[in-house]
């Protein structure tokens, strides 16, 4: 029996259509690139030059109406392998909310859920009562928690993710570091303190928006991804393109290149794992796509 080609796996993009919600993040000349609709039939070509083959698709907004419709895309679409979604933590009746999502239309590829933790201005806000309810909670219900955080949040999710042993995070953009300072400290410290928990992770993600968007070099990541892989390992690190906010910086096709160029030095077996293995593990991605009759996939080459 032949074995099944390792799939590779964007653990992290995200779609929006401006005519259905505002995306009111987007703000600014620099981001006026962003304030258009971005769908699955424009990453589709991308991601499979790219010699990806799966996705998970995230939410940005934190309205309940978005995540039934990206579990409904996940639904019809084979190219989205799972979805991070949204869900009001605080809310009392939370793990009632976190049924209903997996009742609906394409609730199988529910994966996770995320907040817009960023733009709290409680730097603890992870810490509140009714915040940990709901942490405890998505724990419950087997979905792991995406961190969309500062730098400066990161002792928060630490303490967060020591309170809640039960419960998987996953930090988005290595946790945002300030690439464009070229400033490891005190981001570095902070990192390795959230990785030595065993119930962490992170996506190598979202980089290049963090430097310089038109002046960065691969040579200004390297020092960041040598941190993470240094801190949590290539057994606990997943690939994202956080495409199309990555577009401001790079393309697809040079995310994706210059994430396998900085992960050069690792075994063919642990490049596997940054680049698909871990996703389908932490995130149950196996689960979801044998939920889904007649899902066929490409399992390119690394």
């Amino acid at each position: 029996m032949t074995a099944r080609a390792p799939r590779v796996v964007d653990a992290h993009h995200h779609v929006w259509d401006l005519t259905v919600r505002d995306q009111d993040w987007i703000s600014g000349p620099a981001l006026a690139p962003l304030r258009r609709n971005f769908d699955l039939d424009e990453l589709r070509p991308q991601a499979r030059a790219a010699g990806v083959d799966s996705t998970v698709l995230v939410q940005t907004v934190c309205v309940p109406e978005e995540t039934p419709e990206l579990l409904a895309l996940a639904d019809t679409d084979p190219l989205v392998a799972g979805v991070v979604g949204w869900t009001d933590l605080t809310c009392a009746d939370i793990a009632d909310n976190l049924a209903a999502l997996r009742a609906g239309a394409g609730g199988e590829h529910l994966v996770g859920i995320r907040h817009q933790v960023q733009s709290e201005p409680d730097p603890e806000w992870l810490l509140r009562p009714d915040v940990q309810r709901g942490l405890r909670a998505v724990a419950a219900a087997g979905l792991a928690y995406d961190l969309v955080i500062t730098a400066e949040q990161l002792p928060a999710a630490t303490a967060a993710a020591i309170s809640l042993p039960g419960a998987v995070f996953v930090l988005d953009h290595l946790g945002k570091p300030p690439v464009a300072e070229r400033a490891l400290a005190p981001w570095a410290g902070h990192l390795r303190a959230f990785a030595a928990l065993p119930n962490t992770a992170a996506k190598v993600s979202g980089l290049v928006t963090e430097a310089d968007w038109h002046r960065w070099q691969p040579a200004d990541l390297r020092p960041f991804v040598d941190v993470a892989l240094d801190a949590f390992g290539p057994g606990r690190l997943l690939f994202g393109s956080d495409w199309p906010v990555s577009t401001l910086a790079a393309d697809y096709s040079r995310v994706v290149a210059v994430t396998r160029d900085l992960l050069a030095p690792l075994t063919p077996g642990e490049r596997e794992a940054v680049f698909g293995g871990n996703a389908e593990r932490l995130y149950r991605l196996t689960q979801t796509a044998e939920a889904r009759p007649g899902s066929t996939r490409i399992h390119p080459t690394l």
